[in-house]
């Protein structure tokens, strides 16, 4: 098996959609000898925030002298980007490795049980088999979609995570904060060991009745832990934290975005938590300083700047808009939006309202994608800017550049995809879709039309 091979079995399996339950997932991590059970685990939801909290952690624990293991989803350029050690990918080798070794498993259930795993119930079973390995110390865990019925919750997390709580993804997890709290803080099992970073008081509720309900030991931000200072700095923030057992001053924190310091002070608290104890904050000073996070806030290009951000939700918008406006001296901003047509267009445009100076709406490739004309009749309704269509998104950000100038910024936004194919690797092929799956005549159309990659 070479790698396009490998890359070509996983995608495959994409054709299944979102099948939420845990029975297939029991089912494999069974035949392969139940990998996942090997290491201790920090198993991270929320709904925003996941991916920047597990690669903190992941960071901390590093400097405090632990091999651990991360998976994340989405990946923004390659498959290998969501199976790290160290917080470095696997290698375009070690992955054909893994492949080889997970496939004869995955077929021999597909032959026993007459159906195999979703697209991402394969990723996570190759990370946890990978994570055995390469004999980690912990694995870090990123949830994919809400909790309770997530591929990852076969795990048992010695830690679990509640990032934060809001509206997305209603149509799997309810269409209220409590709901969808219930779905995600469902990570946290009898023993678990409870993080939670700032919520709404409904959704802290039901957070709250979990940790009652088994007896757990849980730390809520604002309560056990919170972020004493924050001071804005040259690519960053310096941050003093007060932990669950120690005060850690002037950590340097390299990403933009003033909510990035809530989920510095949950990685912290997170990294307390798994081991028992304050940290050495030598270590954890190093460790912070050196934290990337592709594709949130990442400044990919000057004269004009240009952020990409993986905003694609509401809340998401919010905060980008916010960071936007508070850490760049910029006159004028163009937007280059794209986002999937299941999400809350309007009120996601209504978020760059008074922040937009004109807007580039355009698409990536992939079946859930809102067209550029859709999105721009609505962004006319909502934004008294001038709204360009523009089908590819290259030449978007390309009109964008040459409408704001030199001195201006282009912002770009909406969706994961669309930040995968316009930040420096964009040439490498962006996040996974289903309809790249090499044999479209698998499925027949109207078989997969209510299909769902939720990680966009």
């Amino acid at each position: 098996m070479d790698h396009d091979a490998a890359v070509a079995w996983v995608d495959a399996h994409a054709w299944r959609g979102v099948k939420p339950g845990l029975e297939r997932m029991k089912g494999l991590v069974g035949l392969l000898g139940d990998p996942h059970e090997g290491y201790p685990v920090v198993h991270v939801a929320g709904t925003n925030g996941k991916t920047t909290v597990a690669r903190l952690t992941t960071a901390i624990l590093i400097g405090q002298g632990v091999n651990a293991g991360t998976f994340t989803s989405p990946h923004l350029h390659t498959l290998e980007d969501r199976f790290q050690v160290g917080l470095e990918p696997i290698t375009p080798d070690g992955f054909v490795a893994l492949v080889s070794e997970v496939q004869p498993i995955v077929d021999l259930y597909e032959d026993r049980a007459g159906e195999g795993p979703t697209y991402f119930e394969l990723t996570a079973l190759l990370a946890f088999t990978h994570f055995t390995n390469e004999a980690v110390d912990a694995a870090v865990v990123e949830v994919g979609l809400g909790g309770r019925l997530d591929a990852t919750n076969v795990l048992h997390g010695d830690v679990a995570v509640v990032t934060s709580i809001g509206l997305d993804h209603t149509e799997y997890l309810g269409d209220d904060l409590a709901s969808i709290a219930g779905e995600k803080v469902a990570i946290a099992k009898e023993g678990s060991v409870l993080v939670s970073g700032p919520l709404a008081p409904e959704a802290e509720a039901v957070v709250a009745s979990r940790a009652e309900e088994l007896g757990l030991l849980w730390f809520a931000a604002g309560r056990d832990f919170h972020v004493d200072d924050a001071r804005e700095a040259v690519g960053g923030w310096v941050v003093d934290v007060s932990g669950i057992h120690a005060t850690y001053p002037e950590l340097f924190l390299p990403l933009h975005g003033r909510h990035q310091i809530d989920n510095l002070a949950v990685a912290v608290a997170t990294a307390e938590a798994f081991f028992g104890r304050a940290l050495a904050h030598d270590d954890l000073l190093e460790a912070v300083a050196v934290v990337t996070n592709p594709g949130r806030l990442e400044v990919v290009g000057h004269d004009p700047l240009v952020l990409v951000d993986g905003a694609h939700n509401v809340d998401g918008i919010d905060v980008t808009v916010l960071a936007a406006r508070e850490e760049f001296a910029v006159d004028r901003w163009a937007v280059v939006f794209a986002a999937m047509a299941d999400k809350d267009l309007d009120t996601m445009i209504a978020g760059l309202d008074g922040f937009a100076d004109e807007v580039f709406t355009t698409s990536v490739d992939a079946h859930r994608s809102a067209t550029p004309e859709e999105l721009a009749t609505r962004s006319r309704e909502v934004l008294p800017v001038p709204v360009t269509a523009v089908a590819d998104p290259h030449e978007a950000l390309a009109a964008a550049r040459a409408s704001v100038g030199p001195d201006g910024g282009v912002l770009v936004a909406g969706s994961l995809y669309l930040v995968g194919e316009l930040s420096p690797r964009g040439t490498v092929p962006a996040p996974y879709r289903p309809e790249d799956d090499p044999d479209p005549f698998a499925v027949e159309p109207d078989d997969h039309e209510d299909e769902l990659d939720p990680y966009s």
